[in-house]
């Protein structure tokens, strides 16, 4: 049952610290490679780096609803969103052939 996720390559959970500057103070940010590869796509899609893109959504946030509390936790969260959000605009056809 869970063969699809035991047999995940360990280099995606392998973590991986970046650093971004937010608000002109410079952080470091650490998560698995699998929600970096997910980030990266985001910016990407978005015309942005992933630094830039991570520093508007940390802006945007604290815009809405204050400091962030833990910025680790709102990316997972962001990429999980992405994630959900694919799969929701996929055509039905390509969802049915995947499950």
């Amino acid at each position: 049952m869970c063969h699809m996720y035991a047999s995940t390559d360990p280099a995606k959970y392998e973590c991986t610290t970046r650093s971004v500057r937010l608000r002109g103070c410079v952080t470091s940010v650490r998560l698995e490679n699998e929600f970096w590869d997910i980030l990266d796509d985001i910016a990407s899609g978005q015309q942005l780096s992933t630094a830039q893109f991570i520093t508007e959504l940390h802006r945007e946030v604290t815009e809405i609803r204050g400091d962030v509390a833990n910025l680790a936790s709102l990316l997972r969260v962001a990429c999980a969103v992405h994630q959900q959000n694919s799969i929701r605009q996929a055509p039905s056809e390509t969802r049915a052939s995947v499950g």
